[in-house]
């Protein structure tokens, strides 16, 4: 057995490890074949199962670091650390401190019904995602020997099993078990889209000839895990597992926490404003009443009162239920996941949304496009000889399925038409020579028997018989759509002699492989197929969509400008007026430079995961709210770099952990969805916002003023309690409200700086339509119930605020109802809160508080005030746009 301690350790092996996934710079140097199986304590007969063993203890299992699902304590502690709940939790505190206790346990109750809230909503999100994981390969084919001297015994295991050293055997259709350097290969190409991006199938060879690029995943020695074979079939070496493989380590790259989103960065900006307000009112309540009236800390309570009253107590569980009702919904009807509740909020936020367009825009399916003779003409004998060559290449050399390429053939063409030539041998595509060929009898032509070579344009005119002219000619015509974005294969013929091959099937021999690449020569060339991407359905409409809701998409793709650029005009997007952005050109901007144009960019193309998520950054830089659409390794830095990360159910698993949001399918119509209900959740908290902040900045003023022009407390702290319970139960109805569909014309996003002018100016408003009610009750009123009555002034200002609190919810809400039948859950909150102003104060309950009955004449004043409040606020609200200029 061999000495396990000479096995190389974590980071050893022939991967440089500081080389980042598909990075930009020059990719790791490859050792030999010979290095590698040195290295690895190796060989091509596999390793014996005492070595396996004994690696397994010492590298562990070949599994991804594995998602924890947090627990509920911990999501809910999560769920404390918003700023606003910080500060509703201090204003709790302080008014135990002055045993104001029913205000404490308002407050207290209300957090906590938020946080339950809250953490219901992503705990549920993370259950969900839990069925979505496990799209990974389960098992391998490996050599393991029971001793040295035994034979290779091929076997499935689990890829847990799997160690450096084992030798795997990869098929069609196989997934890369581990990180691989391949020992024997045959036509072997695969799918790296979710590493690199890259749409077309990589070719890999275990002896390369042609030159490989720089990067992390060209060389084509070796297989990642990730990636998936598309045709052929290898014997190769496992270099890496587990948590050392590329794919793990780009999710563990990213360093730090993540910048805050659109939602962390109005949450904030929010918290702060109230912040300030509320460490400056108490202490000014306390120096006035001190200064006019001579009051000491008696007014204390009173003070904490008004700081509460400034507070929307009720924004942490509105802005709860409206997002879970929202991520509640989207799960349900549209198969959306939001498995971070403020990211619904982010979702409708966004203004920007990138996204790679294999597989969202594109099926990852090409279809015909057109066939052409040598004169550039449509020629269908073209395309049937090209289907010829698909089809009995597919038949003879035993392929599980056909490659993108000749399914499209083959789906263009009636199969009669192709069964009636019947097959005699084939060479399957070789990603060396680049070509495949099929050698059939040719219906009504007895003993005549025609050679059918498809491939590459310059592979197969090197086999044909053409002048060095006539050759240009061809690569001139070919080029032109490929520069369109067009996948252009070219077809050949020959005409060979009847005796010879032999029909059959199964892989050709090595006699009957040598007959067929000699008669490769001399070729009759026939003309070219063009084929491009299919477009998925539904795309062009979603982004019709997104385009009428202020959403610019911008497509970030691995693959060539030309058929990055066809895919948008096939979609109706156009590429800008500057044309398609390459990743060399973003390498020469800085990161002004490149916000500027990223913002007039619609295409970048050859984007590695480096480029993508600085592209992001940099939209996010010039001020856009941006979204990632993401299902590959590749797309990890991006989605992290963005607002709020997407991915679809079939993403990669570690991209869908990463994911904020998560689609259950690729349909670009459900981010439509996404965004509508994370505007109307933000249109109504916007609007509780706007309604709260400016009616209890107003009330604040009001009771600022009555403390020093009054001889008494304006309201007494019980009075105050009572007023901000009933406002707060009546703006529960926002999270139950639909606002007008003009919310989903353009993103919805919280700016501090608007909100605070907003709220301002129609404070300052009802500040004056309660200054009002102190004159009527000081100048309309005398006698015994005139203002030197507390209880009457108590009363009339209790009623006049929530009478015209209950206005101002009706004609502040986002958006006008024009059109609407019926009223709505705002309407009716409205209603019961001026019918509790009118009555509480009638009530046995209104006593309890220190309330009176008032007398009729201040009704009949009363209405007058609200008429006036009404059309003040009726015109200032026409004056402004729809639907809330304050956004």
């Amino acid at each position: 057995m061999a000495d396990t301690s000479a096995v190389p350790g974590p980071d050893a092996g022939p991967f440089a490890p500081g080389s980042a996934p598909g990075g930009a710079g020059p990719g790791p140097d490859v050792p030999t074949l010979l290095e590698t199986l040195r290295r690895l304590d190796s060989g091509p007969r596999g390793l014996t199962e005492t070595e396996a063993e004994a690696r397994q203890a010492r590298f562990g299992t070949n599994t991804l670091p594995t998602y924890r699902e947090e627990s509920w304590p911990r999501v809910l502690v999560r769920s404390l650390r918003d700023p606003f709940t910080a500060v509703l939790l201090c204003l709790g505190l302080v008014s135990a401190l002055v045993a104001s206790w029913g205000t404490a346990c308002v407050i207290l109750l209300l957090v906590a019904v938020s946080c339950l809230l809250r953490t219901s909503g992503e705990y549920r999100a993370g259950r969900s995602m839990a069925g979505l994981r496990g799209l990974v390969a389960t098992t391998a084919t490996v050599l393991r020997r029971a001793g040295e001297e035994a034979p290779p015994d091929a076997r499935e295991i689990p890829v847990e099993e799997l160690v450096p050293g084992d030798v795997v055997r990869l098929g069609p259709g196989d997934l890369v078990p581990a990180d691989v350097r391949l020992l024997r290969s045959q036509g072997l190409t695969v799918h790296q889209a979710a590493l690199t991006g890259e749409s077309a199938p990589v070719a890999k060879a275990a002896d390369p000839v042609a030159p490989v690029g720089g990067g992390v995943f060209d060389p084509p020695q070796l297989c990642f895990q990730g990636s998936g074979v598309a045709t052929g079939s290898a014997t190769a070496v496992v270099v890496r597992t587990g948590a050392r493989t590329r794919f793990a380590a780009a999710h563990g790259r990213p360093d730090g926490r993540r910048e805050p989103s659109a939602f962390d960065r109005s949450v904030h900006g929010i918290s702060w404003i109230l912040i300030r307000f509320m460490l400056l009112t108490p202490p000014l309540v306390l120096m006035a009443n001190a200064a006019l009236r001579d009051r000491g800390l008696e007014t204390l309570p009173f003070a904490v009162a008004v700081a509460v009253g400034l507070t929307p107590e009720m924004l942490p569980v509105i802005v709860t239920t409206c997002l879970a009702r929202g991520s509640t919904r989207l799960a349900r009807t549209h198969g959306v996941i939001v498995r971070r509740l403020p990211a619904l909020h982010d979702l409708g936020a966004v203004d920007v949304l990138c996204l790679d367009k294999t597989g969202t825009l594109t099926e990852d399916r090409p279809r015909l496009d057109r066939a052409l003779g040598p004169d550039g003409h449509d020629d269908p004998a073209v395309l049937r000889w090209a289907a010829v060559n698909a089809w009995w290449t597919l038949q003879l050399a035993d392929l599980p399925a056909p490659d993108a390429l000749d399914e499209a053939l083959l789906d263009a063409v009636d199969e009669d038409d192709l069964t009636a030539y019947d097959g005699i041998a084939a060479l399957p595509f070789d990603p060396v020579r680049r070509i495949a060929t099929a050698v059939v009898r040719t219906p009504g032509r007895l003993g005549s028997r025609t050679l059918v070579t498809k491939g590459a344009v310059e592979a197969v005119l090197e086999r044909c018989a053409l002048t060095e002219p006539e050759r240009a000619r061809l690569l001139a015509l070919a080029a032109g759509p490929a520069a369109d974005g067009m996948r252009v294969l070219a077809v050949a013929t020959a005409e060979l002699p009847g005796a010879g091959l032999r029909p059959g099937g199964g892989a050709p021999t090595a006699r009957v492989r040598d007959h067929l690449r000699a008669d490769e020569r001399g070729l009759e060339f026939r003309g070219l197929v063009t084929l491009r991407d299919t477009v998925a359905p539904f795309a062009a409409e979603a982004l019709r969509v997104l385009a009428d809701r202020g959403v610019t998409v911008k497509i970030l793709t691995g693959d060539h400008p030309g058929t990055a650029a066809r895919v948008c005009r096939d979609l109706g997007v156009p590429p800008a007026s500057d044309g398609v952005l390459t990743a060399d050109r973003v390498d020469g901007l800085d990161d002004t430079a490149l916000a500027a144009t990223a913002a007039r960019t619609t295409v970048f193309a050859r984007c590695t995961p480096e480029h993508k998520a600085r592209i992001a950054t940099a939209l996010r830089a010039g001020g856009h709210t941006v979204g990632y659409l993401g299902d590959g390794v590749n797309d990890l830095p991006a989605l992290r770099a963005a607002d709020v990360g997407i991915a679809p159910r079939d993403a990669v698993a570690v991209v869908r952990e990463s994911a904020d949001v998560v689609l259950v399918g690729r349909d670009l119509t459900a981010i439509g969805h996404g965004i509508a209900a994370g505007r109307y959740a933000g249109g109504n908290i916007v609007t509780y916002l706007r309604i709260t902040l400016s009616s209890n900045l107003g009330n604040v003023i009001a009771m600022l003023a009555a403390g020093l022009l009054l001889p008494f407390l304006p309201m007494l702290p019980a009075q105050v309690l009572a007023q901000n319970l009933c406002f707060d139960a009546a703006q529960l109805a926002f999270a139950r409200d639909r606002p007008h569909p003009s919310v989903l014309r353009r993103p919805i996003v919280l700016r501090p700086g608007r909100l605070l002018r907003f709220i301002v100016g129609f404070g300052v408003l009802n500040a004056t339509a309660d200054l009002a009610t102190f004159a009527v009750l000081a100048l309309a009123l005398h006698g015994p119930d005139a203002l030197d009555d507390q209880a009457v002034f108590h009363s009339g200002w209790f009623t006049e605020n929530l009478i015209t609190q209950a206005l101002v919810m009706v004609l502040l809400r986002t958006g006008r109802r024009r059109g609407r039948r019926g009223p709505g859950p705002i309407d009716w909150a409205a209603v019961a809160l001026a019918a509790v102003g009118v009555l509480l104060p009638l009530s046995p309950l209104g006593a309890l508080i220190g309330l009176t009955p008032l007398p009729a004449a201040y009704y009949l004043l009363l209405v007058g005030i609200v008429a006036l409040y009404t059309g003040g606020l009726a015109v200032v609200r026409a004056a402004l746009p729809s639907p809330a200029p304050w956004l």
